[in-house]
C-alpha cells in the first residue's frame, strides 16, 4: 500500500483533487492495478465508468519554465528516482579501514570521506554511528560544506543550521580550533544540534536561536567579524523531490515569491557578518532559477564590494556565477551554491 501511494505522489505534479482520483489515474497508465479495486476489506470500491482520474505531467505546470538552463528533460525525470544512501565519515573520529569493515559493501564517493551504502541499509545498530563517526548526509550537502571550510575559517556562521547537518561537517573538516555558530528561528529543529554534537564530540560548535524579523540583534556582536557564513536557505525544495515528492504540492508562485524575497534578506544579514578577505557561501536544495543564479547575480550586481571565487570540486557543473548539483548529473541532490568573497 505505502509502494503504491509514493507512486501516486511521485507522478502527477498537480496534486489531485482526493486520493482516489490519484489512484486511478495511476491504473489508467497501469492497467494491471485494476484488480486491487475489488471492494475487499483492503481493496478499494470498484471503479466507475465516469469517474475522474488525475492526469499531467510530474512537475506542475507553472514551475516547467523555471528550471536552470542546464536542465533538460533527461535531468527532470531523474528528480523522481529513488534517492541513494550517503554518509559522511568524520575523518576525526574514524578511518575509510573501520568504515570498510562494517560495511564492505560501501562505495567510495567523489568527496573525501564520503561513502554510498545500499538502499535499507541500518545503521543504528552499528558501533561508528553510535559513536558519531559517520552522519547520513546527501553528497551535495558534504560539496557545500567542503567549500565553506576551503579556508579553514577560524569563525564560522551557520546562519540557517536547521538540526545542524552543515554545522556538523564542518565541525569534522575544520580544525578543533574553529569555532561554529550555529543560527535559526525554528527552536525545535536547533535543539536537535546538541545531542548529534555530543555523539560526534563536536566541542567548537554554539548555538543561537534567533527571532523572527529580528535576527540582527542576536548577531550584532558578529557583525564583520566571521571568516565564513553558511546560508542554507529555505527554499522550495525541487532539488529533493525524490525524497520529498509532496513539496511540489505546497509550493505556489505566491509562496515562491514570498521565499526568494526571504533569501534577498538573508544574503544581506549573512554578508553583515562577514570580515573582509572572508566569505559568504549561498546555497539552496532548489534548482530553479529564481532561487539560485539569479539571487547570486543580483546579490554582486547590488553590492560591487564581493566577488565570485571558484571553488575546486570533482563534483558540479559551473553555473550563473555558482555551481549546480543534480541527481542526473552528479548523482546528488539537487542544489545550487555559490561562493562569494568579501574585498
Amino acid at each position: 500500500i505505502r509502494e503504491h501511494l509514493y507512486a501516486a505522489i511521485r507522478r502527477w505534479g498537480d496534486r489531485p483533487e482526493n486520493g482516489r482520483q490519484a489512484m486511478i489515474g495511476l491504473v489508467a497508465e497501469n492497467p494491471e492495478l485494476a484488480e486491487f479495486f475489488d471492494g475487499s476489506k483492503y481493496g478499494a470500491a470498484a471503479i466507475q465508468a465516469d469517474e475522474p482520474a488525475a492526469s499531467g505531467a510530474q512537475i506542475p505546470e507553472w514551475l516547467i519554465t523555471k528550471f536552470s538552463g542546464l536542465i533538460d528533460d533527461q535531468e527532470k525525470s531523474a528528480l523522481f528516482d529513488r534517492a541513494p544512501l550517503h554518509v559522511r565519515v568524520n575523518g576525526h573520529r574514524s578511518t575509510d579501514l573501520e568504515v570498510k569493515s562494517a560495511w564492505p559493501e560501501a562505495k567510495a564517493l567523489a568527496l573525501p570521506n564520503a561513502y554510498e551504502l545500499p538502499a535499507g541499509t541500518q545503521l543504528e545498530d552499528k558501533k561508528l554511528f553510535r559513536e558519531g563517526a559517520i552522519e547520513i548526509q546527501d553528497l551535495g550537502s558534504q560539496a557545500i560544506a567542503m567549500a565553506g571550510a576551503a579556508t579553514k575559517p577560524q569563525l564560522a556562521l551557520d546562519l540557517c543550521a536547521g538540526a545542524g547537518g552543515k554545522t556538523l561537517a564542518l565541525s569534522a573538516m575544520l580544525p578543533s580550533a574553529s569555532k561554529i555558530i550555529a543560527a535559526d528561528t525554528d527552536r525545535g529543529r536547533l535543539s536537535r544540534i546538541d545531542p548529534r554534537k555530543r555523539r560526534a564530540s563536536a566541542r567548537n560548535i554554539e548555538t543561537i536561536l534567533l527571532a523572527p524579523g529580528k535576527e540582527i540583534e542576536a548577531l550584532d556582536h558578529l557583525k564583520g567579524q566571521c571568516d565564513l557564513v553558511l546560508i542554507d536557505a529555505p527554499c522550495s525544495g525541487t532539488g529533493t523531490w525524490r525524497r520529498n515528492p509532496e513539496l511540489r504540492w505546497r509550493m505556489s508562485p505566491k509562496r515562491l515569491t514570498h521565499t526568494t524575497e526571504l533569501q534577498q534578506r538573508l544574503m544581506e544579514l549573512g554578508s553583515e557578518m562577514v570580515k573582509p578577505g572572508g566569505r559568504l557561501v549561498y546555497a539552496v536544495c532548489s534548482l530553479l532559477d529564481a532561487e539560485g543564479g539569479e539571487q547570486a547575480e543580483a546579490f554582486l550586481s547590488k553590492y560591487p564590494q564581493w566577488q565570485e571565487i571558484s571553488i575546486d570540486l570533482p563534483i558540479g557543473r559551473p553555473y550563473r556565477k555558482g555551481t549546480l548539483l543534480s541527481p542526473h548529473h552528479d548523482g546528488t541532490d539537487g542544489f545550487y551554491f555559490t561562493c562569494l568573497e568579501k574585498l
